[in-house]
């Protein structure tokens, strides 16, 4: 029985090298989280951190598209909550306006939202950097603020928003009304999600990926068709991007365009840059530091509220300020991120006791 791998063991097999859980004491360490966030956190925790946890899956969901582009494949992104908003209101119309059911819709949700996102996309076939950034805040301002601002969140009438009390949506018998029901939801989702995107850049388009970031010449000149692999790589992002607003619309009692506004994308930049770019690990830990940091900030201006009045009124400043800060500070001093710091750990405990500089 291996537990560790320190000097002197190595893999015998490319299936041995490959494994996402290469020993025994990984194993149990994956088992005993995943029965904590699906048995034992749901049943102990409060409603409280139950729609905190909810929020910390929504960014994980939300930010999964925006490590695929930027920390796979090297294409910068500012406007990745316009396919949010697509899949959201792809999956609300549908519901409520045609009667689909729910997963029908969420499917729906991420195939619109996926080729949406291609659209926007085609512009990586001949620009890159400053240029392709203007390109994906373009498709923030077009699919929000002018499509589905002016014209989707009207239809049926409806006025600004879509209302989605709870009850609305449910999967089979199953009907999703309750935050703990929305965490399973979250969970199952996060967990799928995290193997998907694991296993995808393991393969041959993952690292295609990889080389079109590293250098895309090179990858070009080594025969890899990188026009084709962007534009799948901003399909993905897509789906992922439809999959966090087709979840997120359970959470909300109305869904409306305020809900993905631009700072949204510029958040999901940060978290990735915090958490580690080309990491899932970087996507967990950063969506955790940003949601659990500024609750923690938002509850001390709330007990510092009776002192300084001003404080409360001006929370919206003050969390802007202290992202700013979060991202100049980590680009300072931890540029790999969370993820990179959780890597040194890993090996430490790993091989312990033996030590390397």
């Amino acid at each position: 029985m291996r537990m560790h791998l320190p000097s002197g063991v190595f893999y015998q097999t490319y299936k041995q090298d490959q494994a996402l859980w290469p020993t025994t004491f990984v194993k149990l360490r994956m088992w005993g989280l995943l029965v904590f966030l699906f048995v034992i956190f749901p049943q102990i925790a409060s409603p409280y951190w139950l729609s905190l946890a909810n929020l910390v899956g929504y960014t994980i969901l939300s930010a999964m598209g925006v490590q695929l582009l930027i920390g796979y494949t090297g294409q910068v992104t500012l406007g990745h909550a316009a396919f949010i908003a697509t899949g959201a209101y792809t999956c609300a119309v549908l519901v409520l306006q045609y009667h689909v059911p729910y997963p029908l819709a969420f499917l729906a949700a991420l195939i619109v939202a996926g080729l949406w996102s291609v659209l926007f996309g085609l512009p990586s076939a001949r620009v890159k950097g400053f240029y392709l950034i203007m390109t994906t805040m373009a498709a923030q301002f077009i699919t929000v603020d002018f499509i589905i601002t002016q014209y989707v969140s009207r239809i049926g009438e409806r006025g600004h928003s879509f209302s989605l009390p709870p009850g609305t949506l449910s999967i089979g018998p199953w009907v999703i009304q309750s935050d703990r029901d929305i965490y399973y939801l979250m969970i199952t989702l996060v967990t799928l999600s995290v193997l998907a995107m694991t296993n995808l850049a393991r393969t041959r388009i993952g690292r295609a990926w990889m080389a079109i970031r590293d250098h895309d010449i090179a990858a070009e000149a080594l025969g890899i068709n990188i026009v084709a692999y962007k534009l799948l790589a901003f399909f993905m992002a897509g789906v992922f991007g439809g999959m966090a607003g087709a979840f997120w619309i359970a959470s909300l009692f109305a869904v409306s365009p305020e809900h993905f506004t631009w700072s949204w994308s510029l958040w999901l930049v940060g978290v990735i840059l915090i958490g580690g770019l080309g990491s899932n690990y970087g996507t967990i830990f950063g969506s955790l530091f940003m949601t659990l940091v500024m609750e923690a900030l938002r509850n001390m201006v709330t007990a510092l509220a009776p002192l300084f009045p001003s404080l409360e009124t001006s929370f919206l400043f003050i969390k802007e300020a202290a992202f700013g800060l979060a991202i100049i500070l980590f680009l300072l001093y931890e540029p790999n991120g969370l993820a990179y710091r959780w890597w040194q750990i890993k090996n430490y405990i790993h091989l312990w006791p033996f030590s390397y500089e």
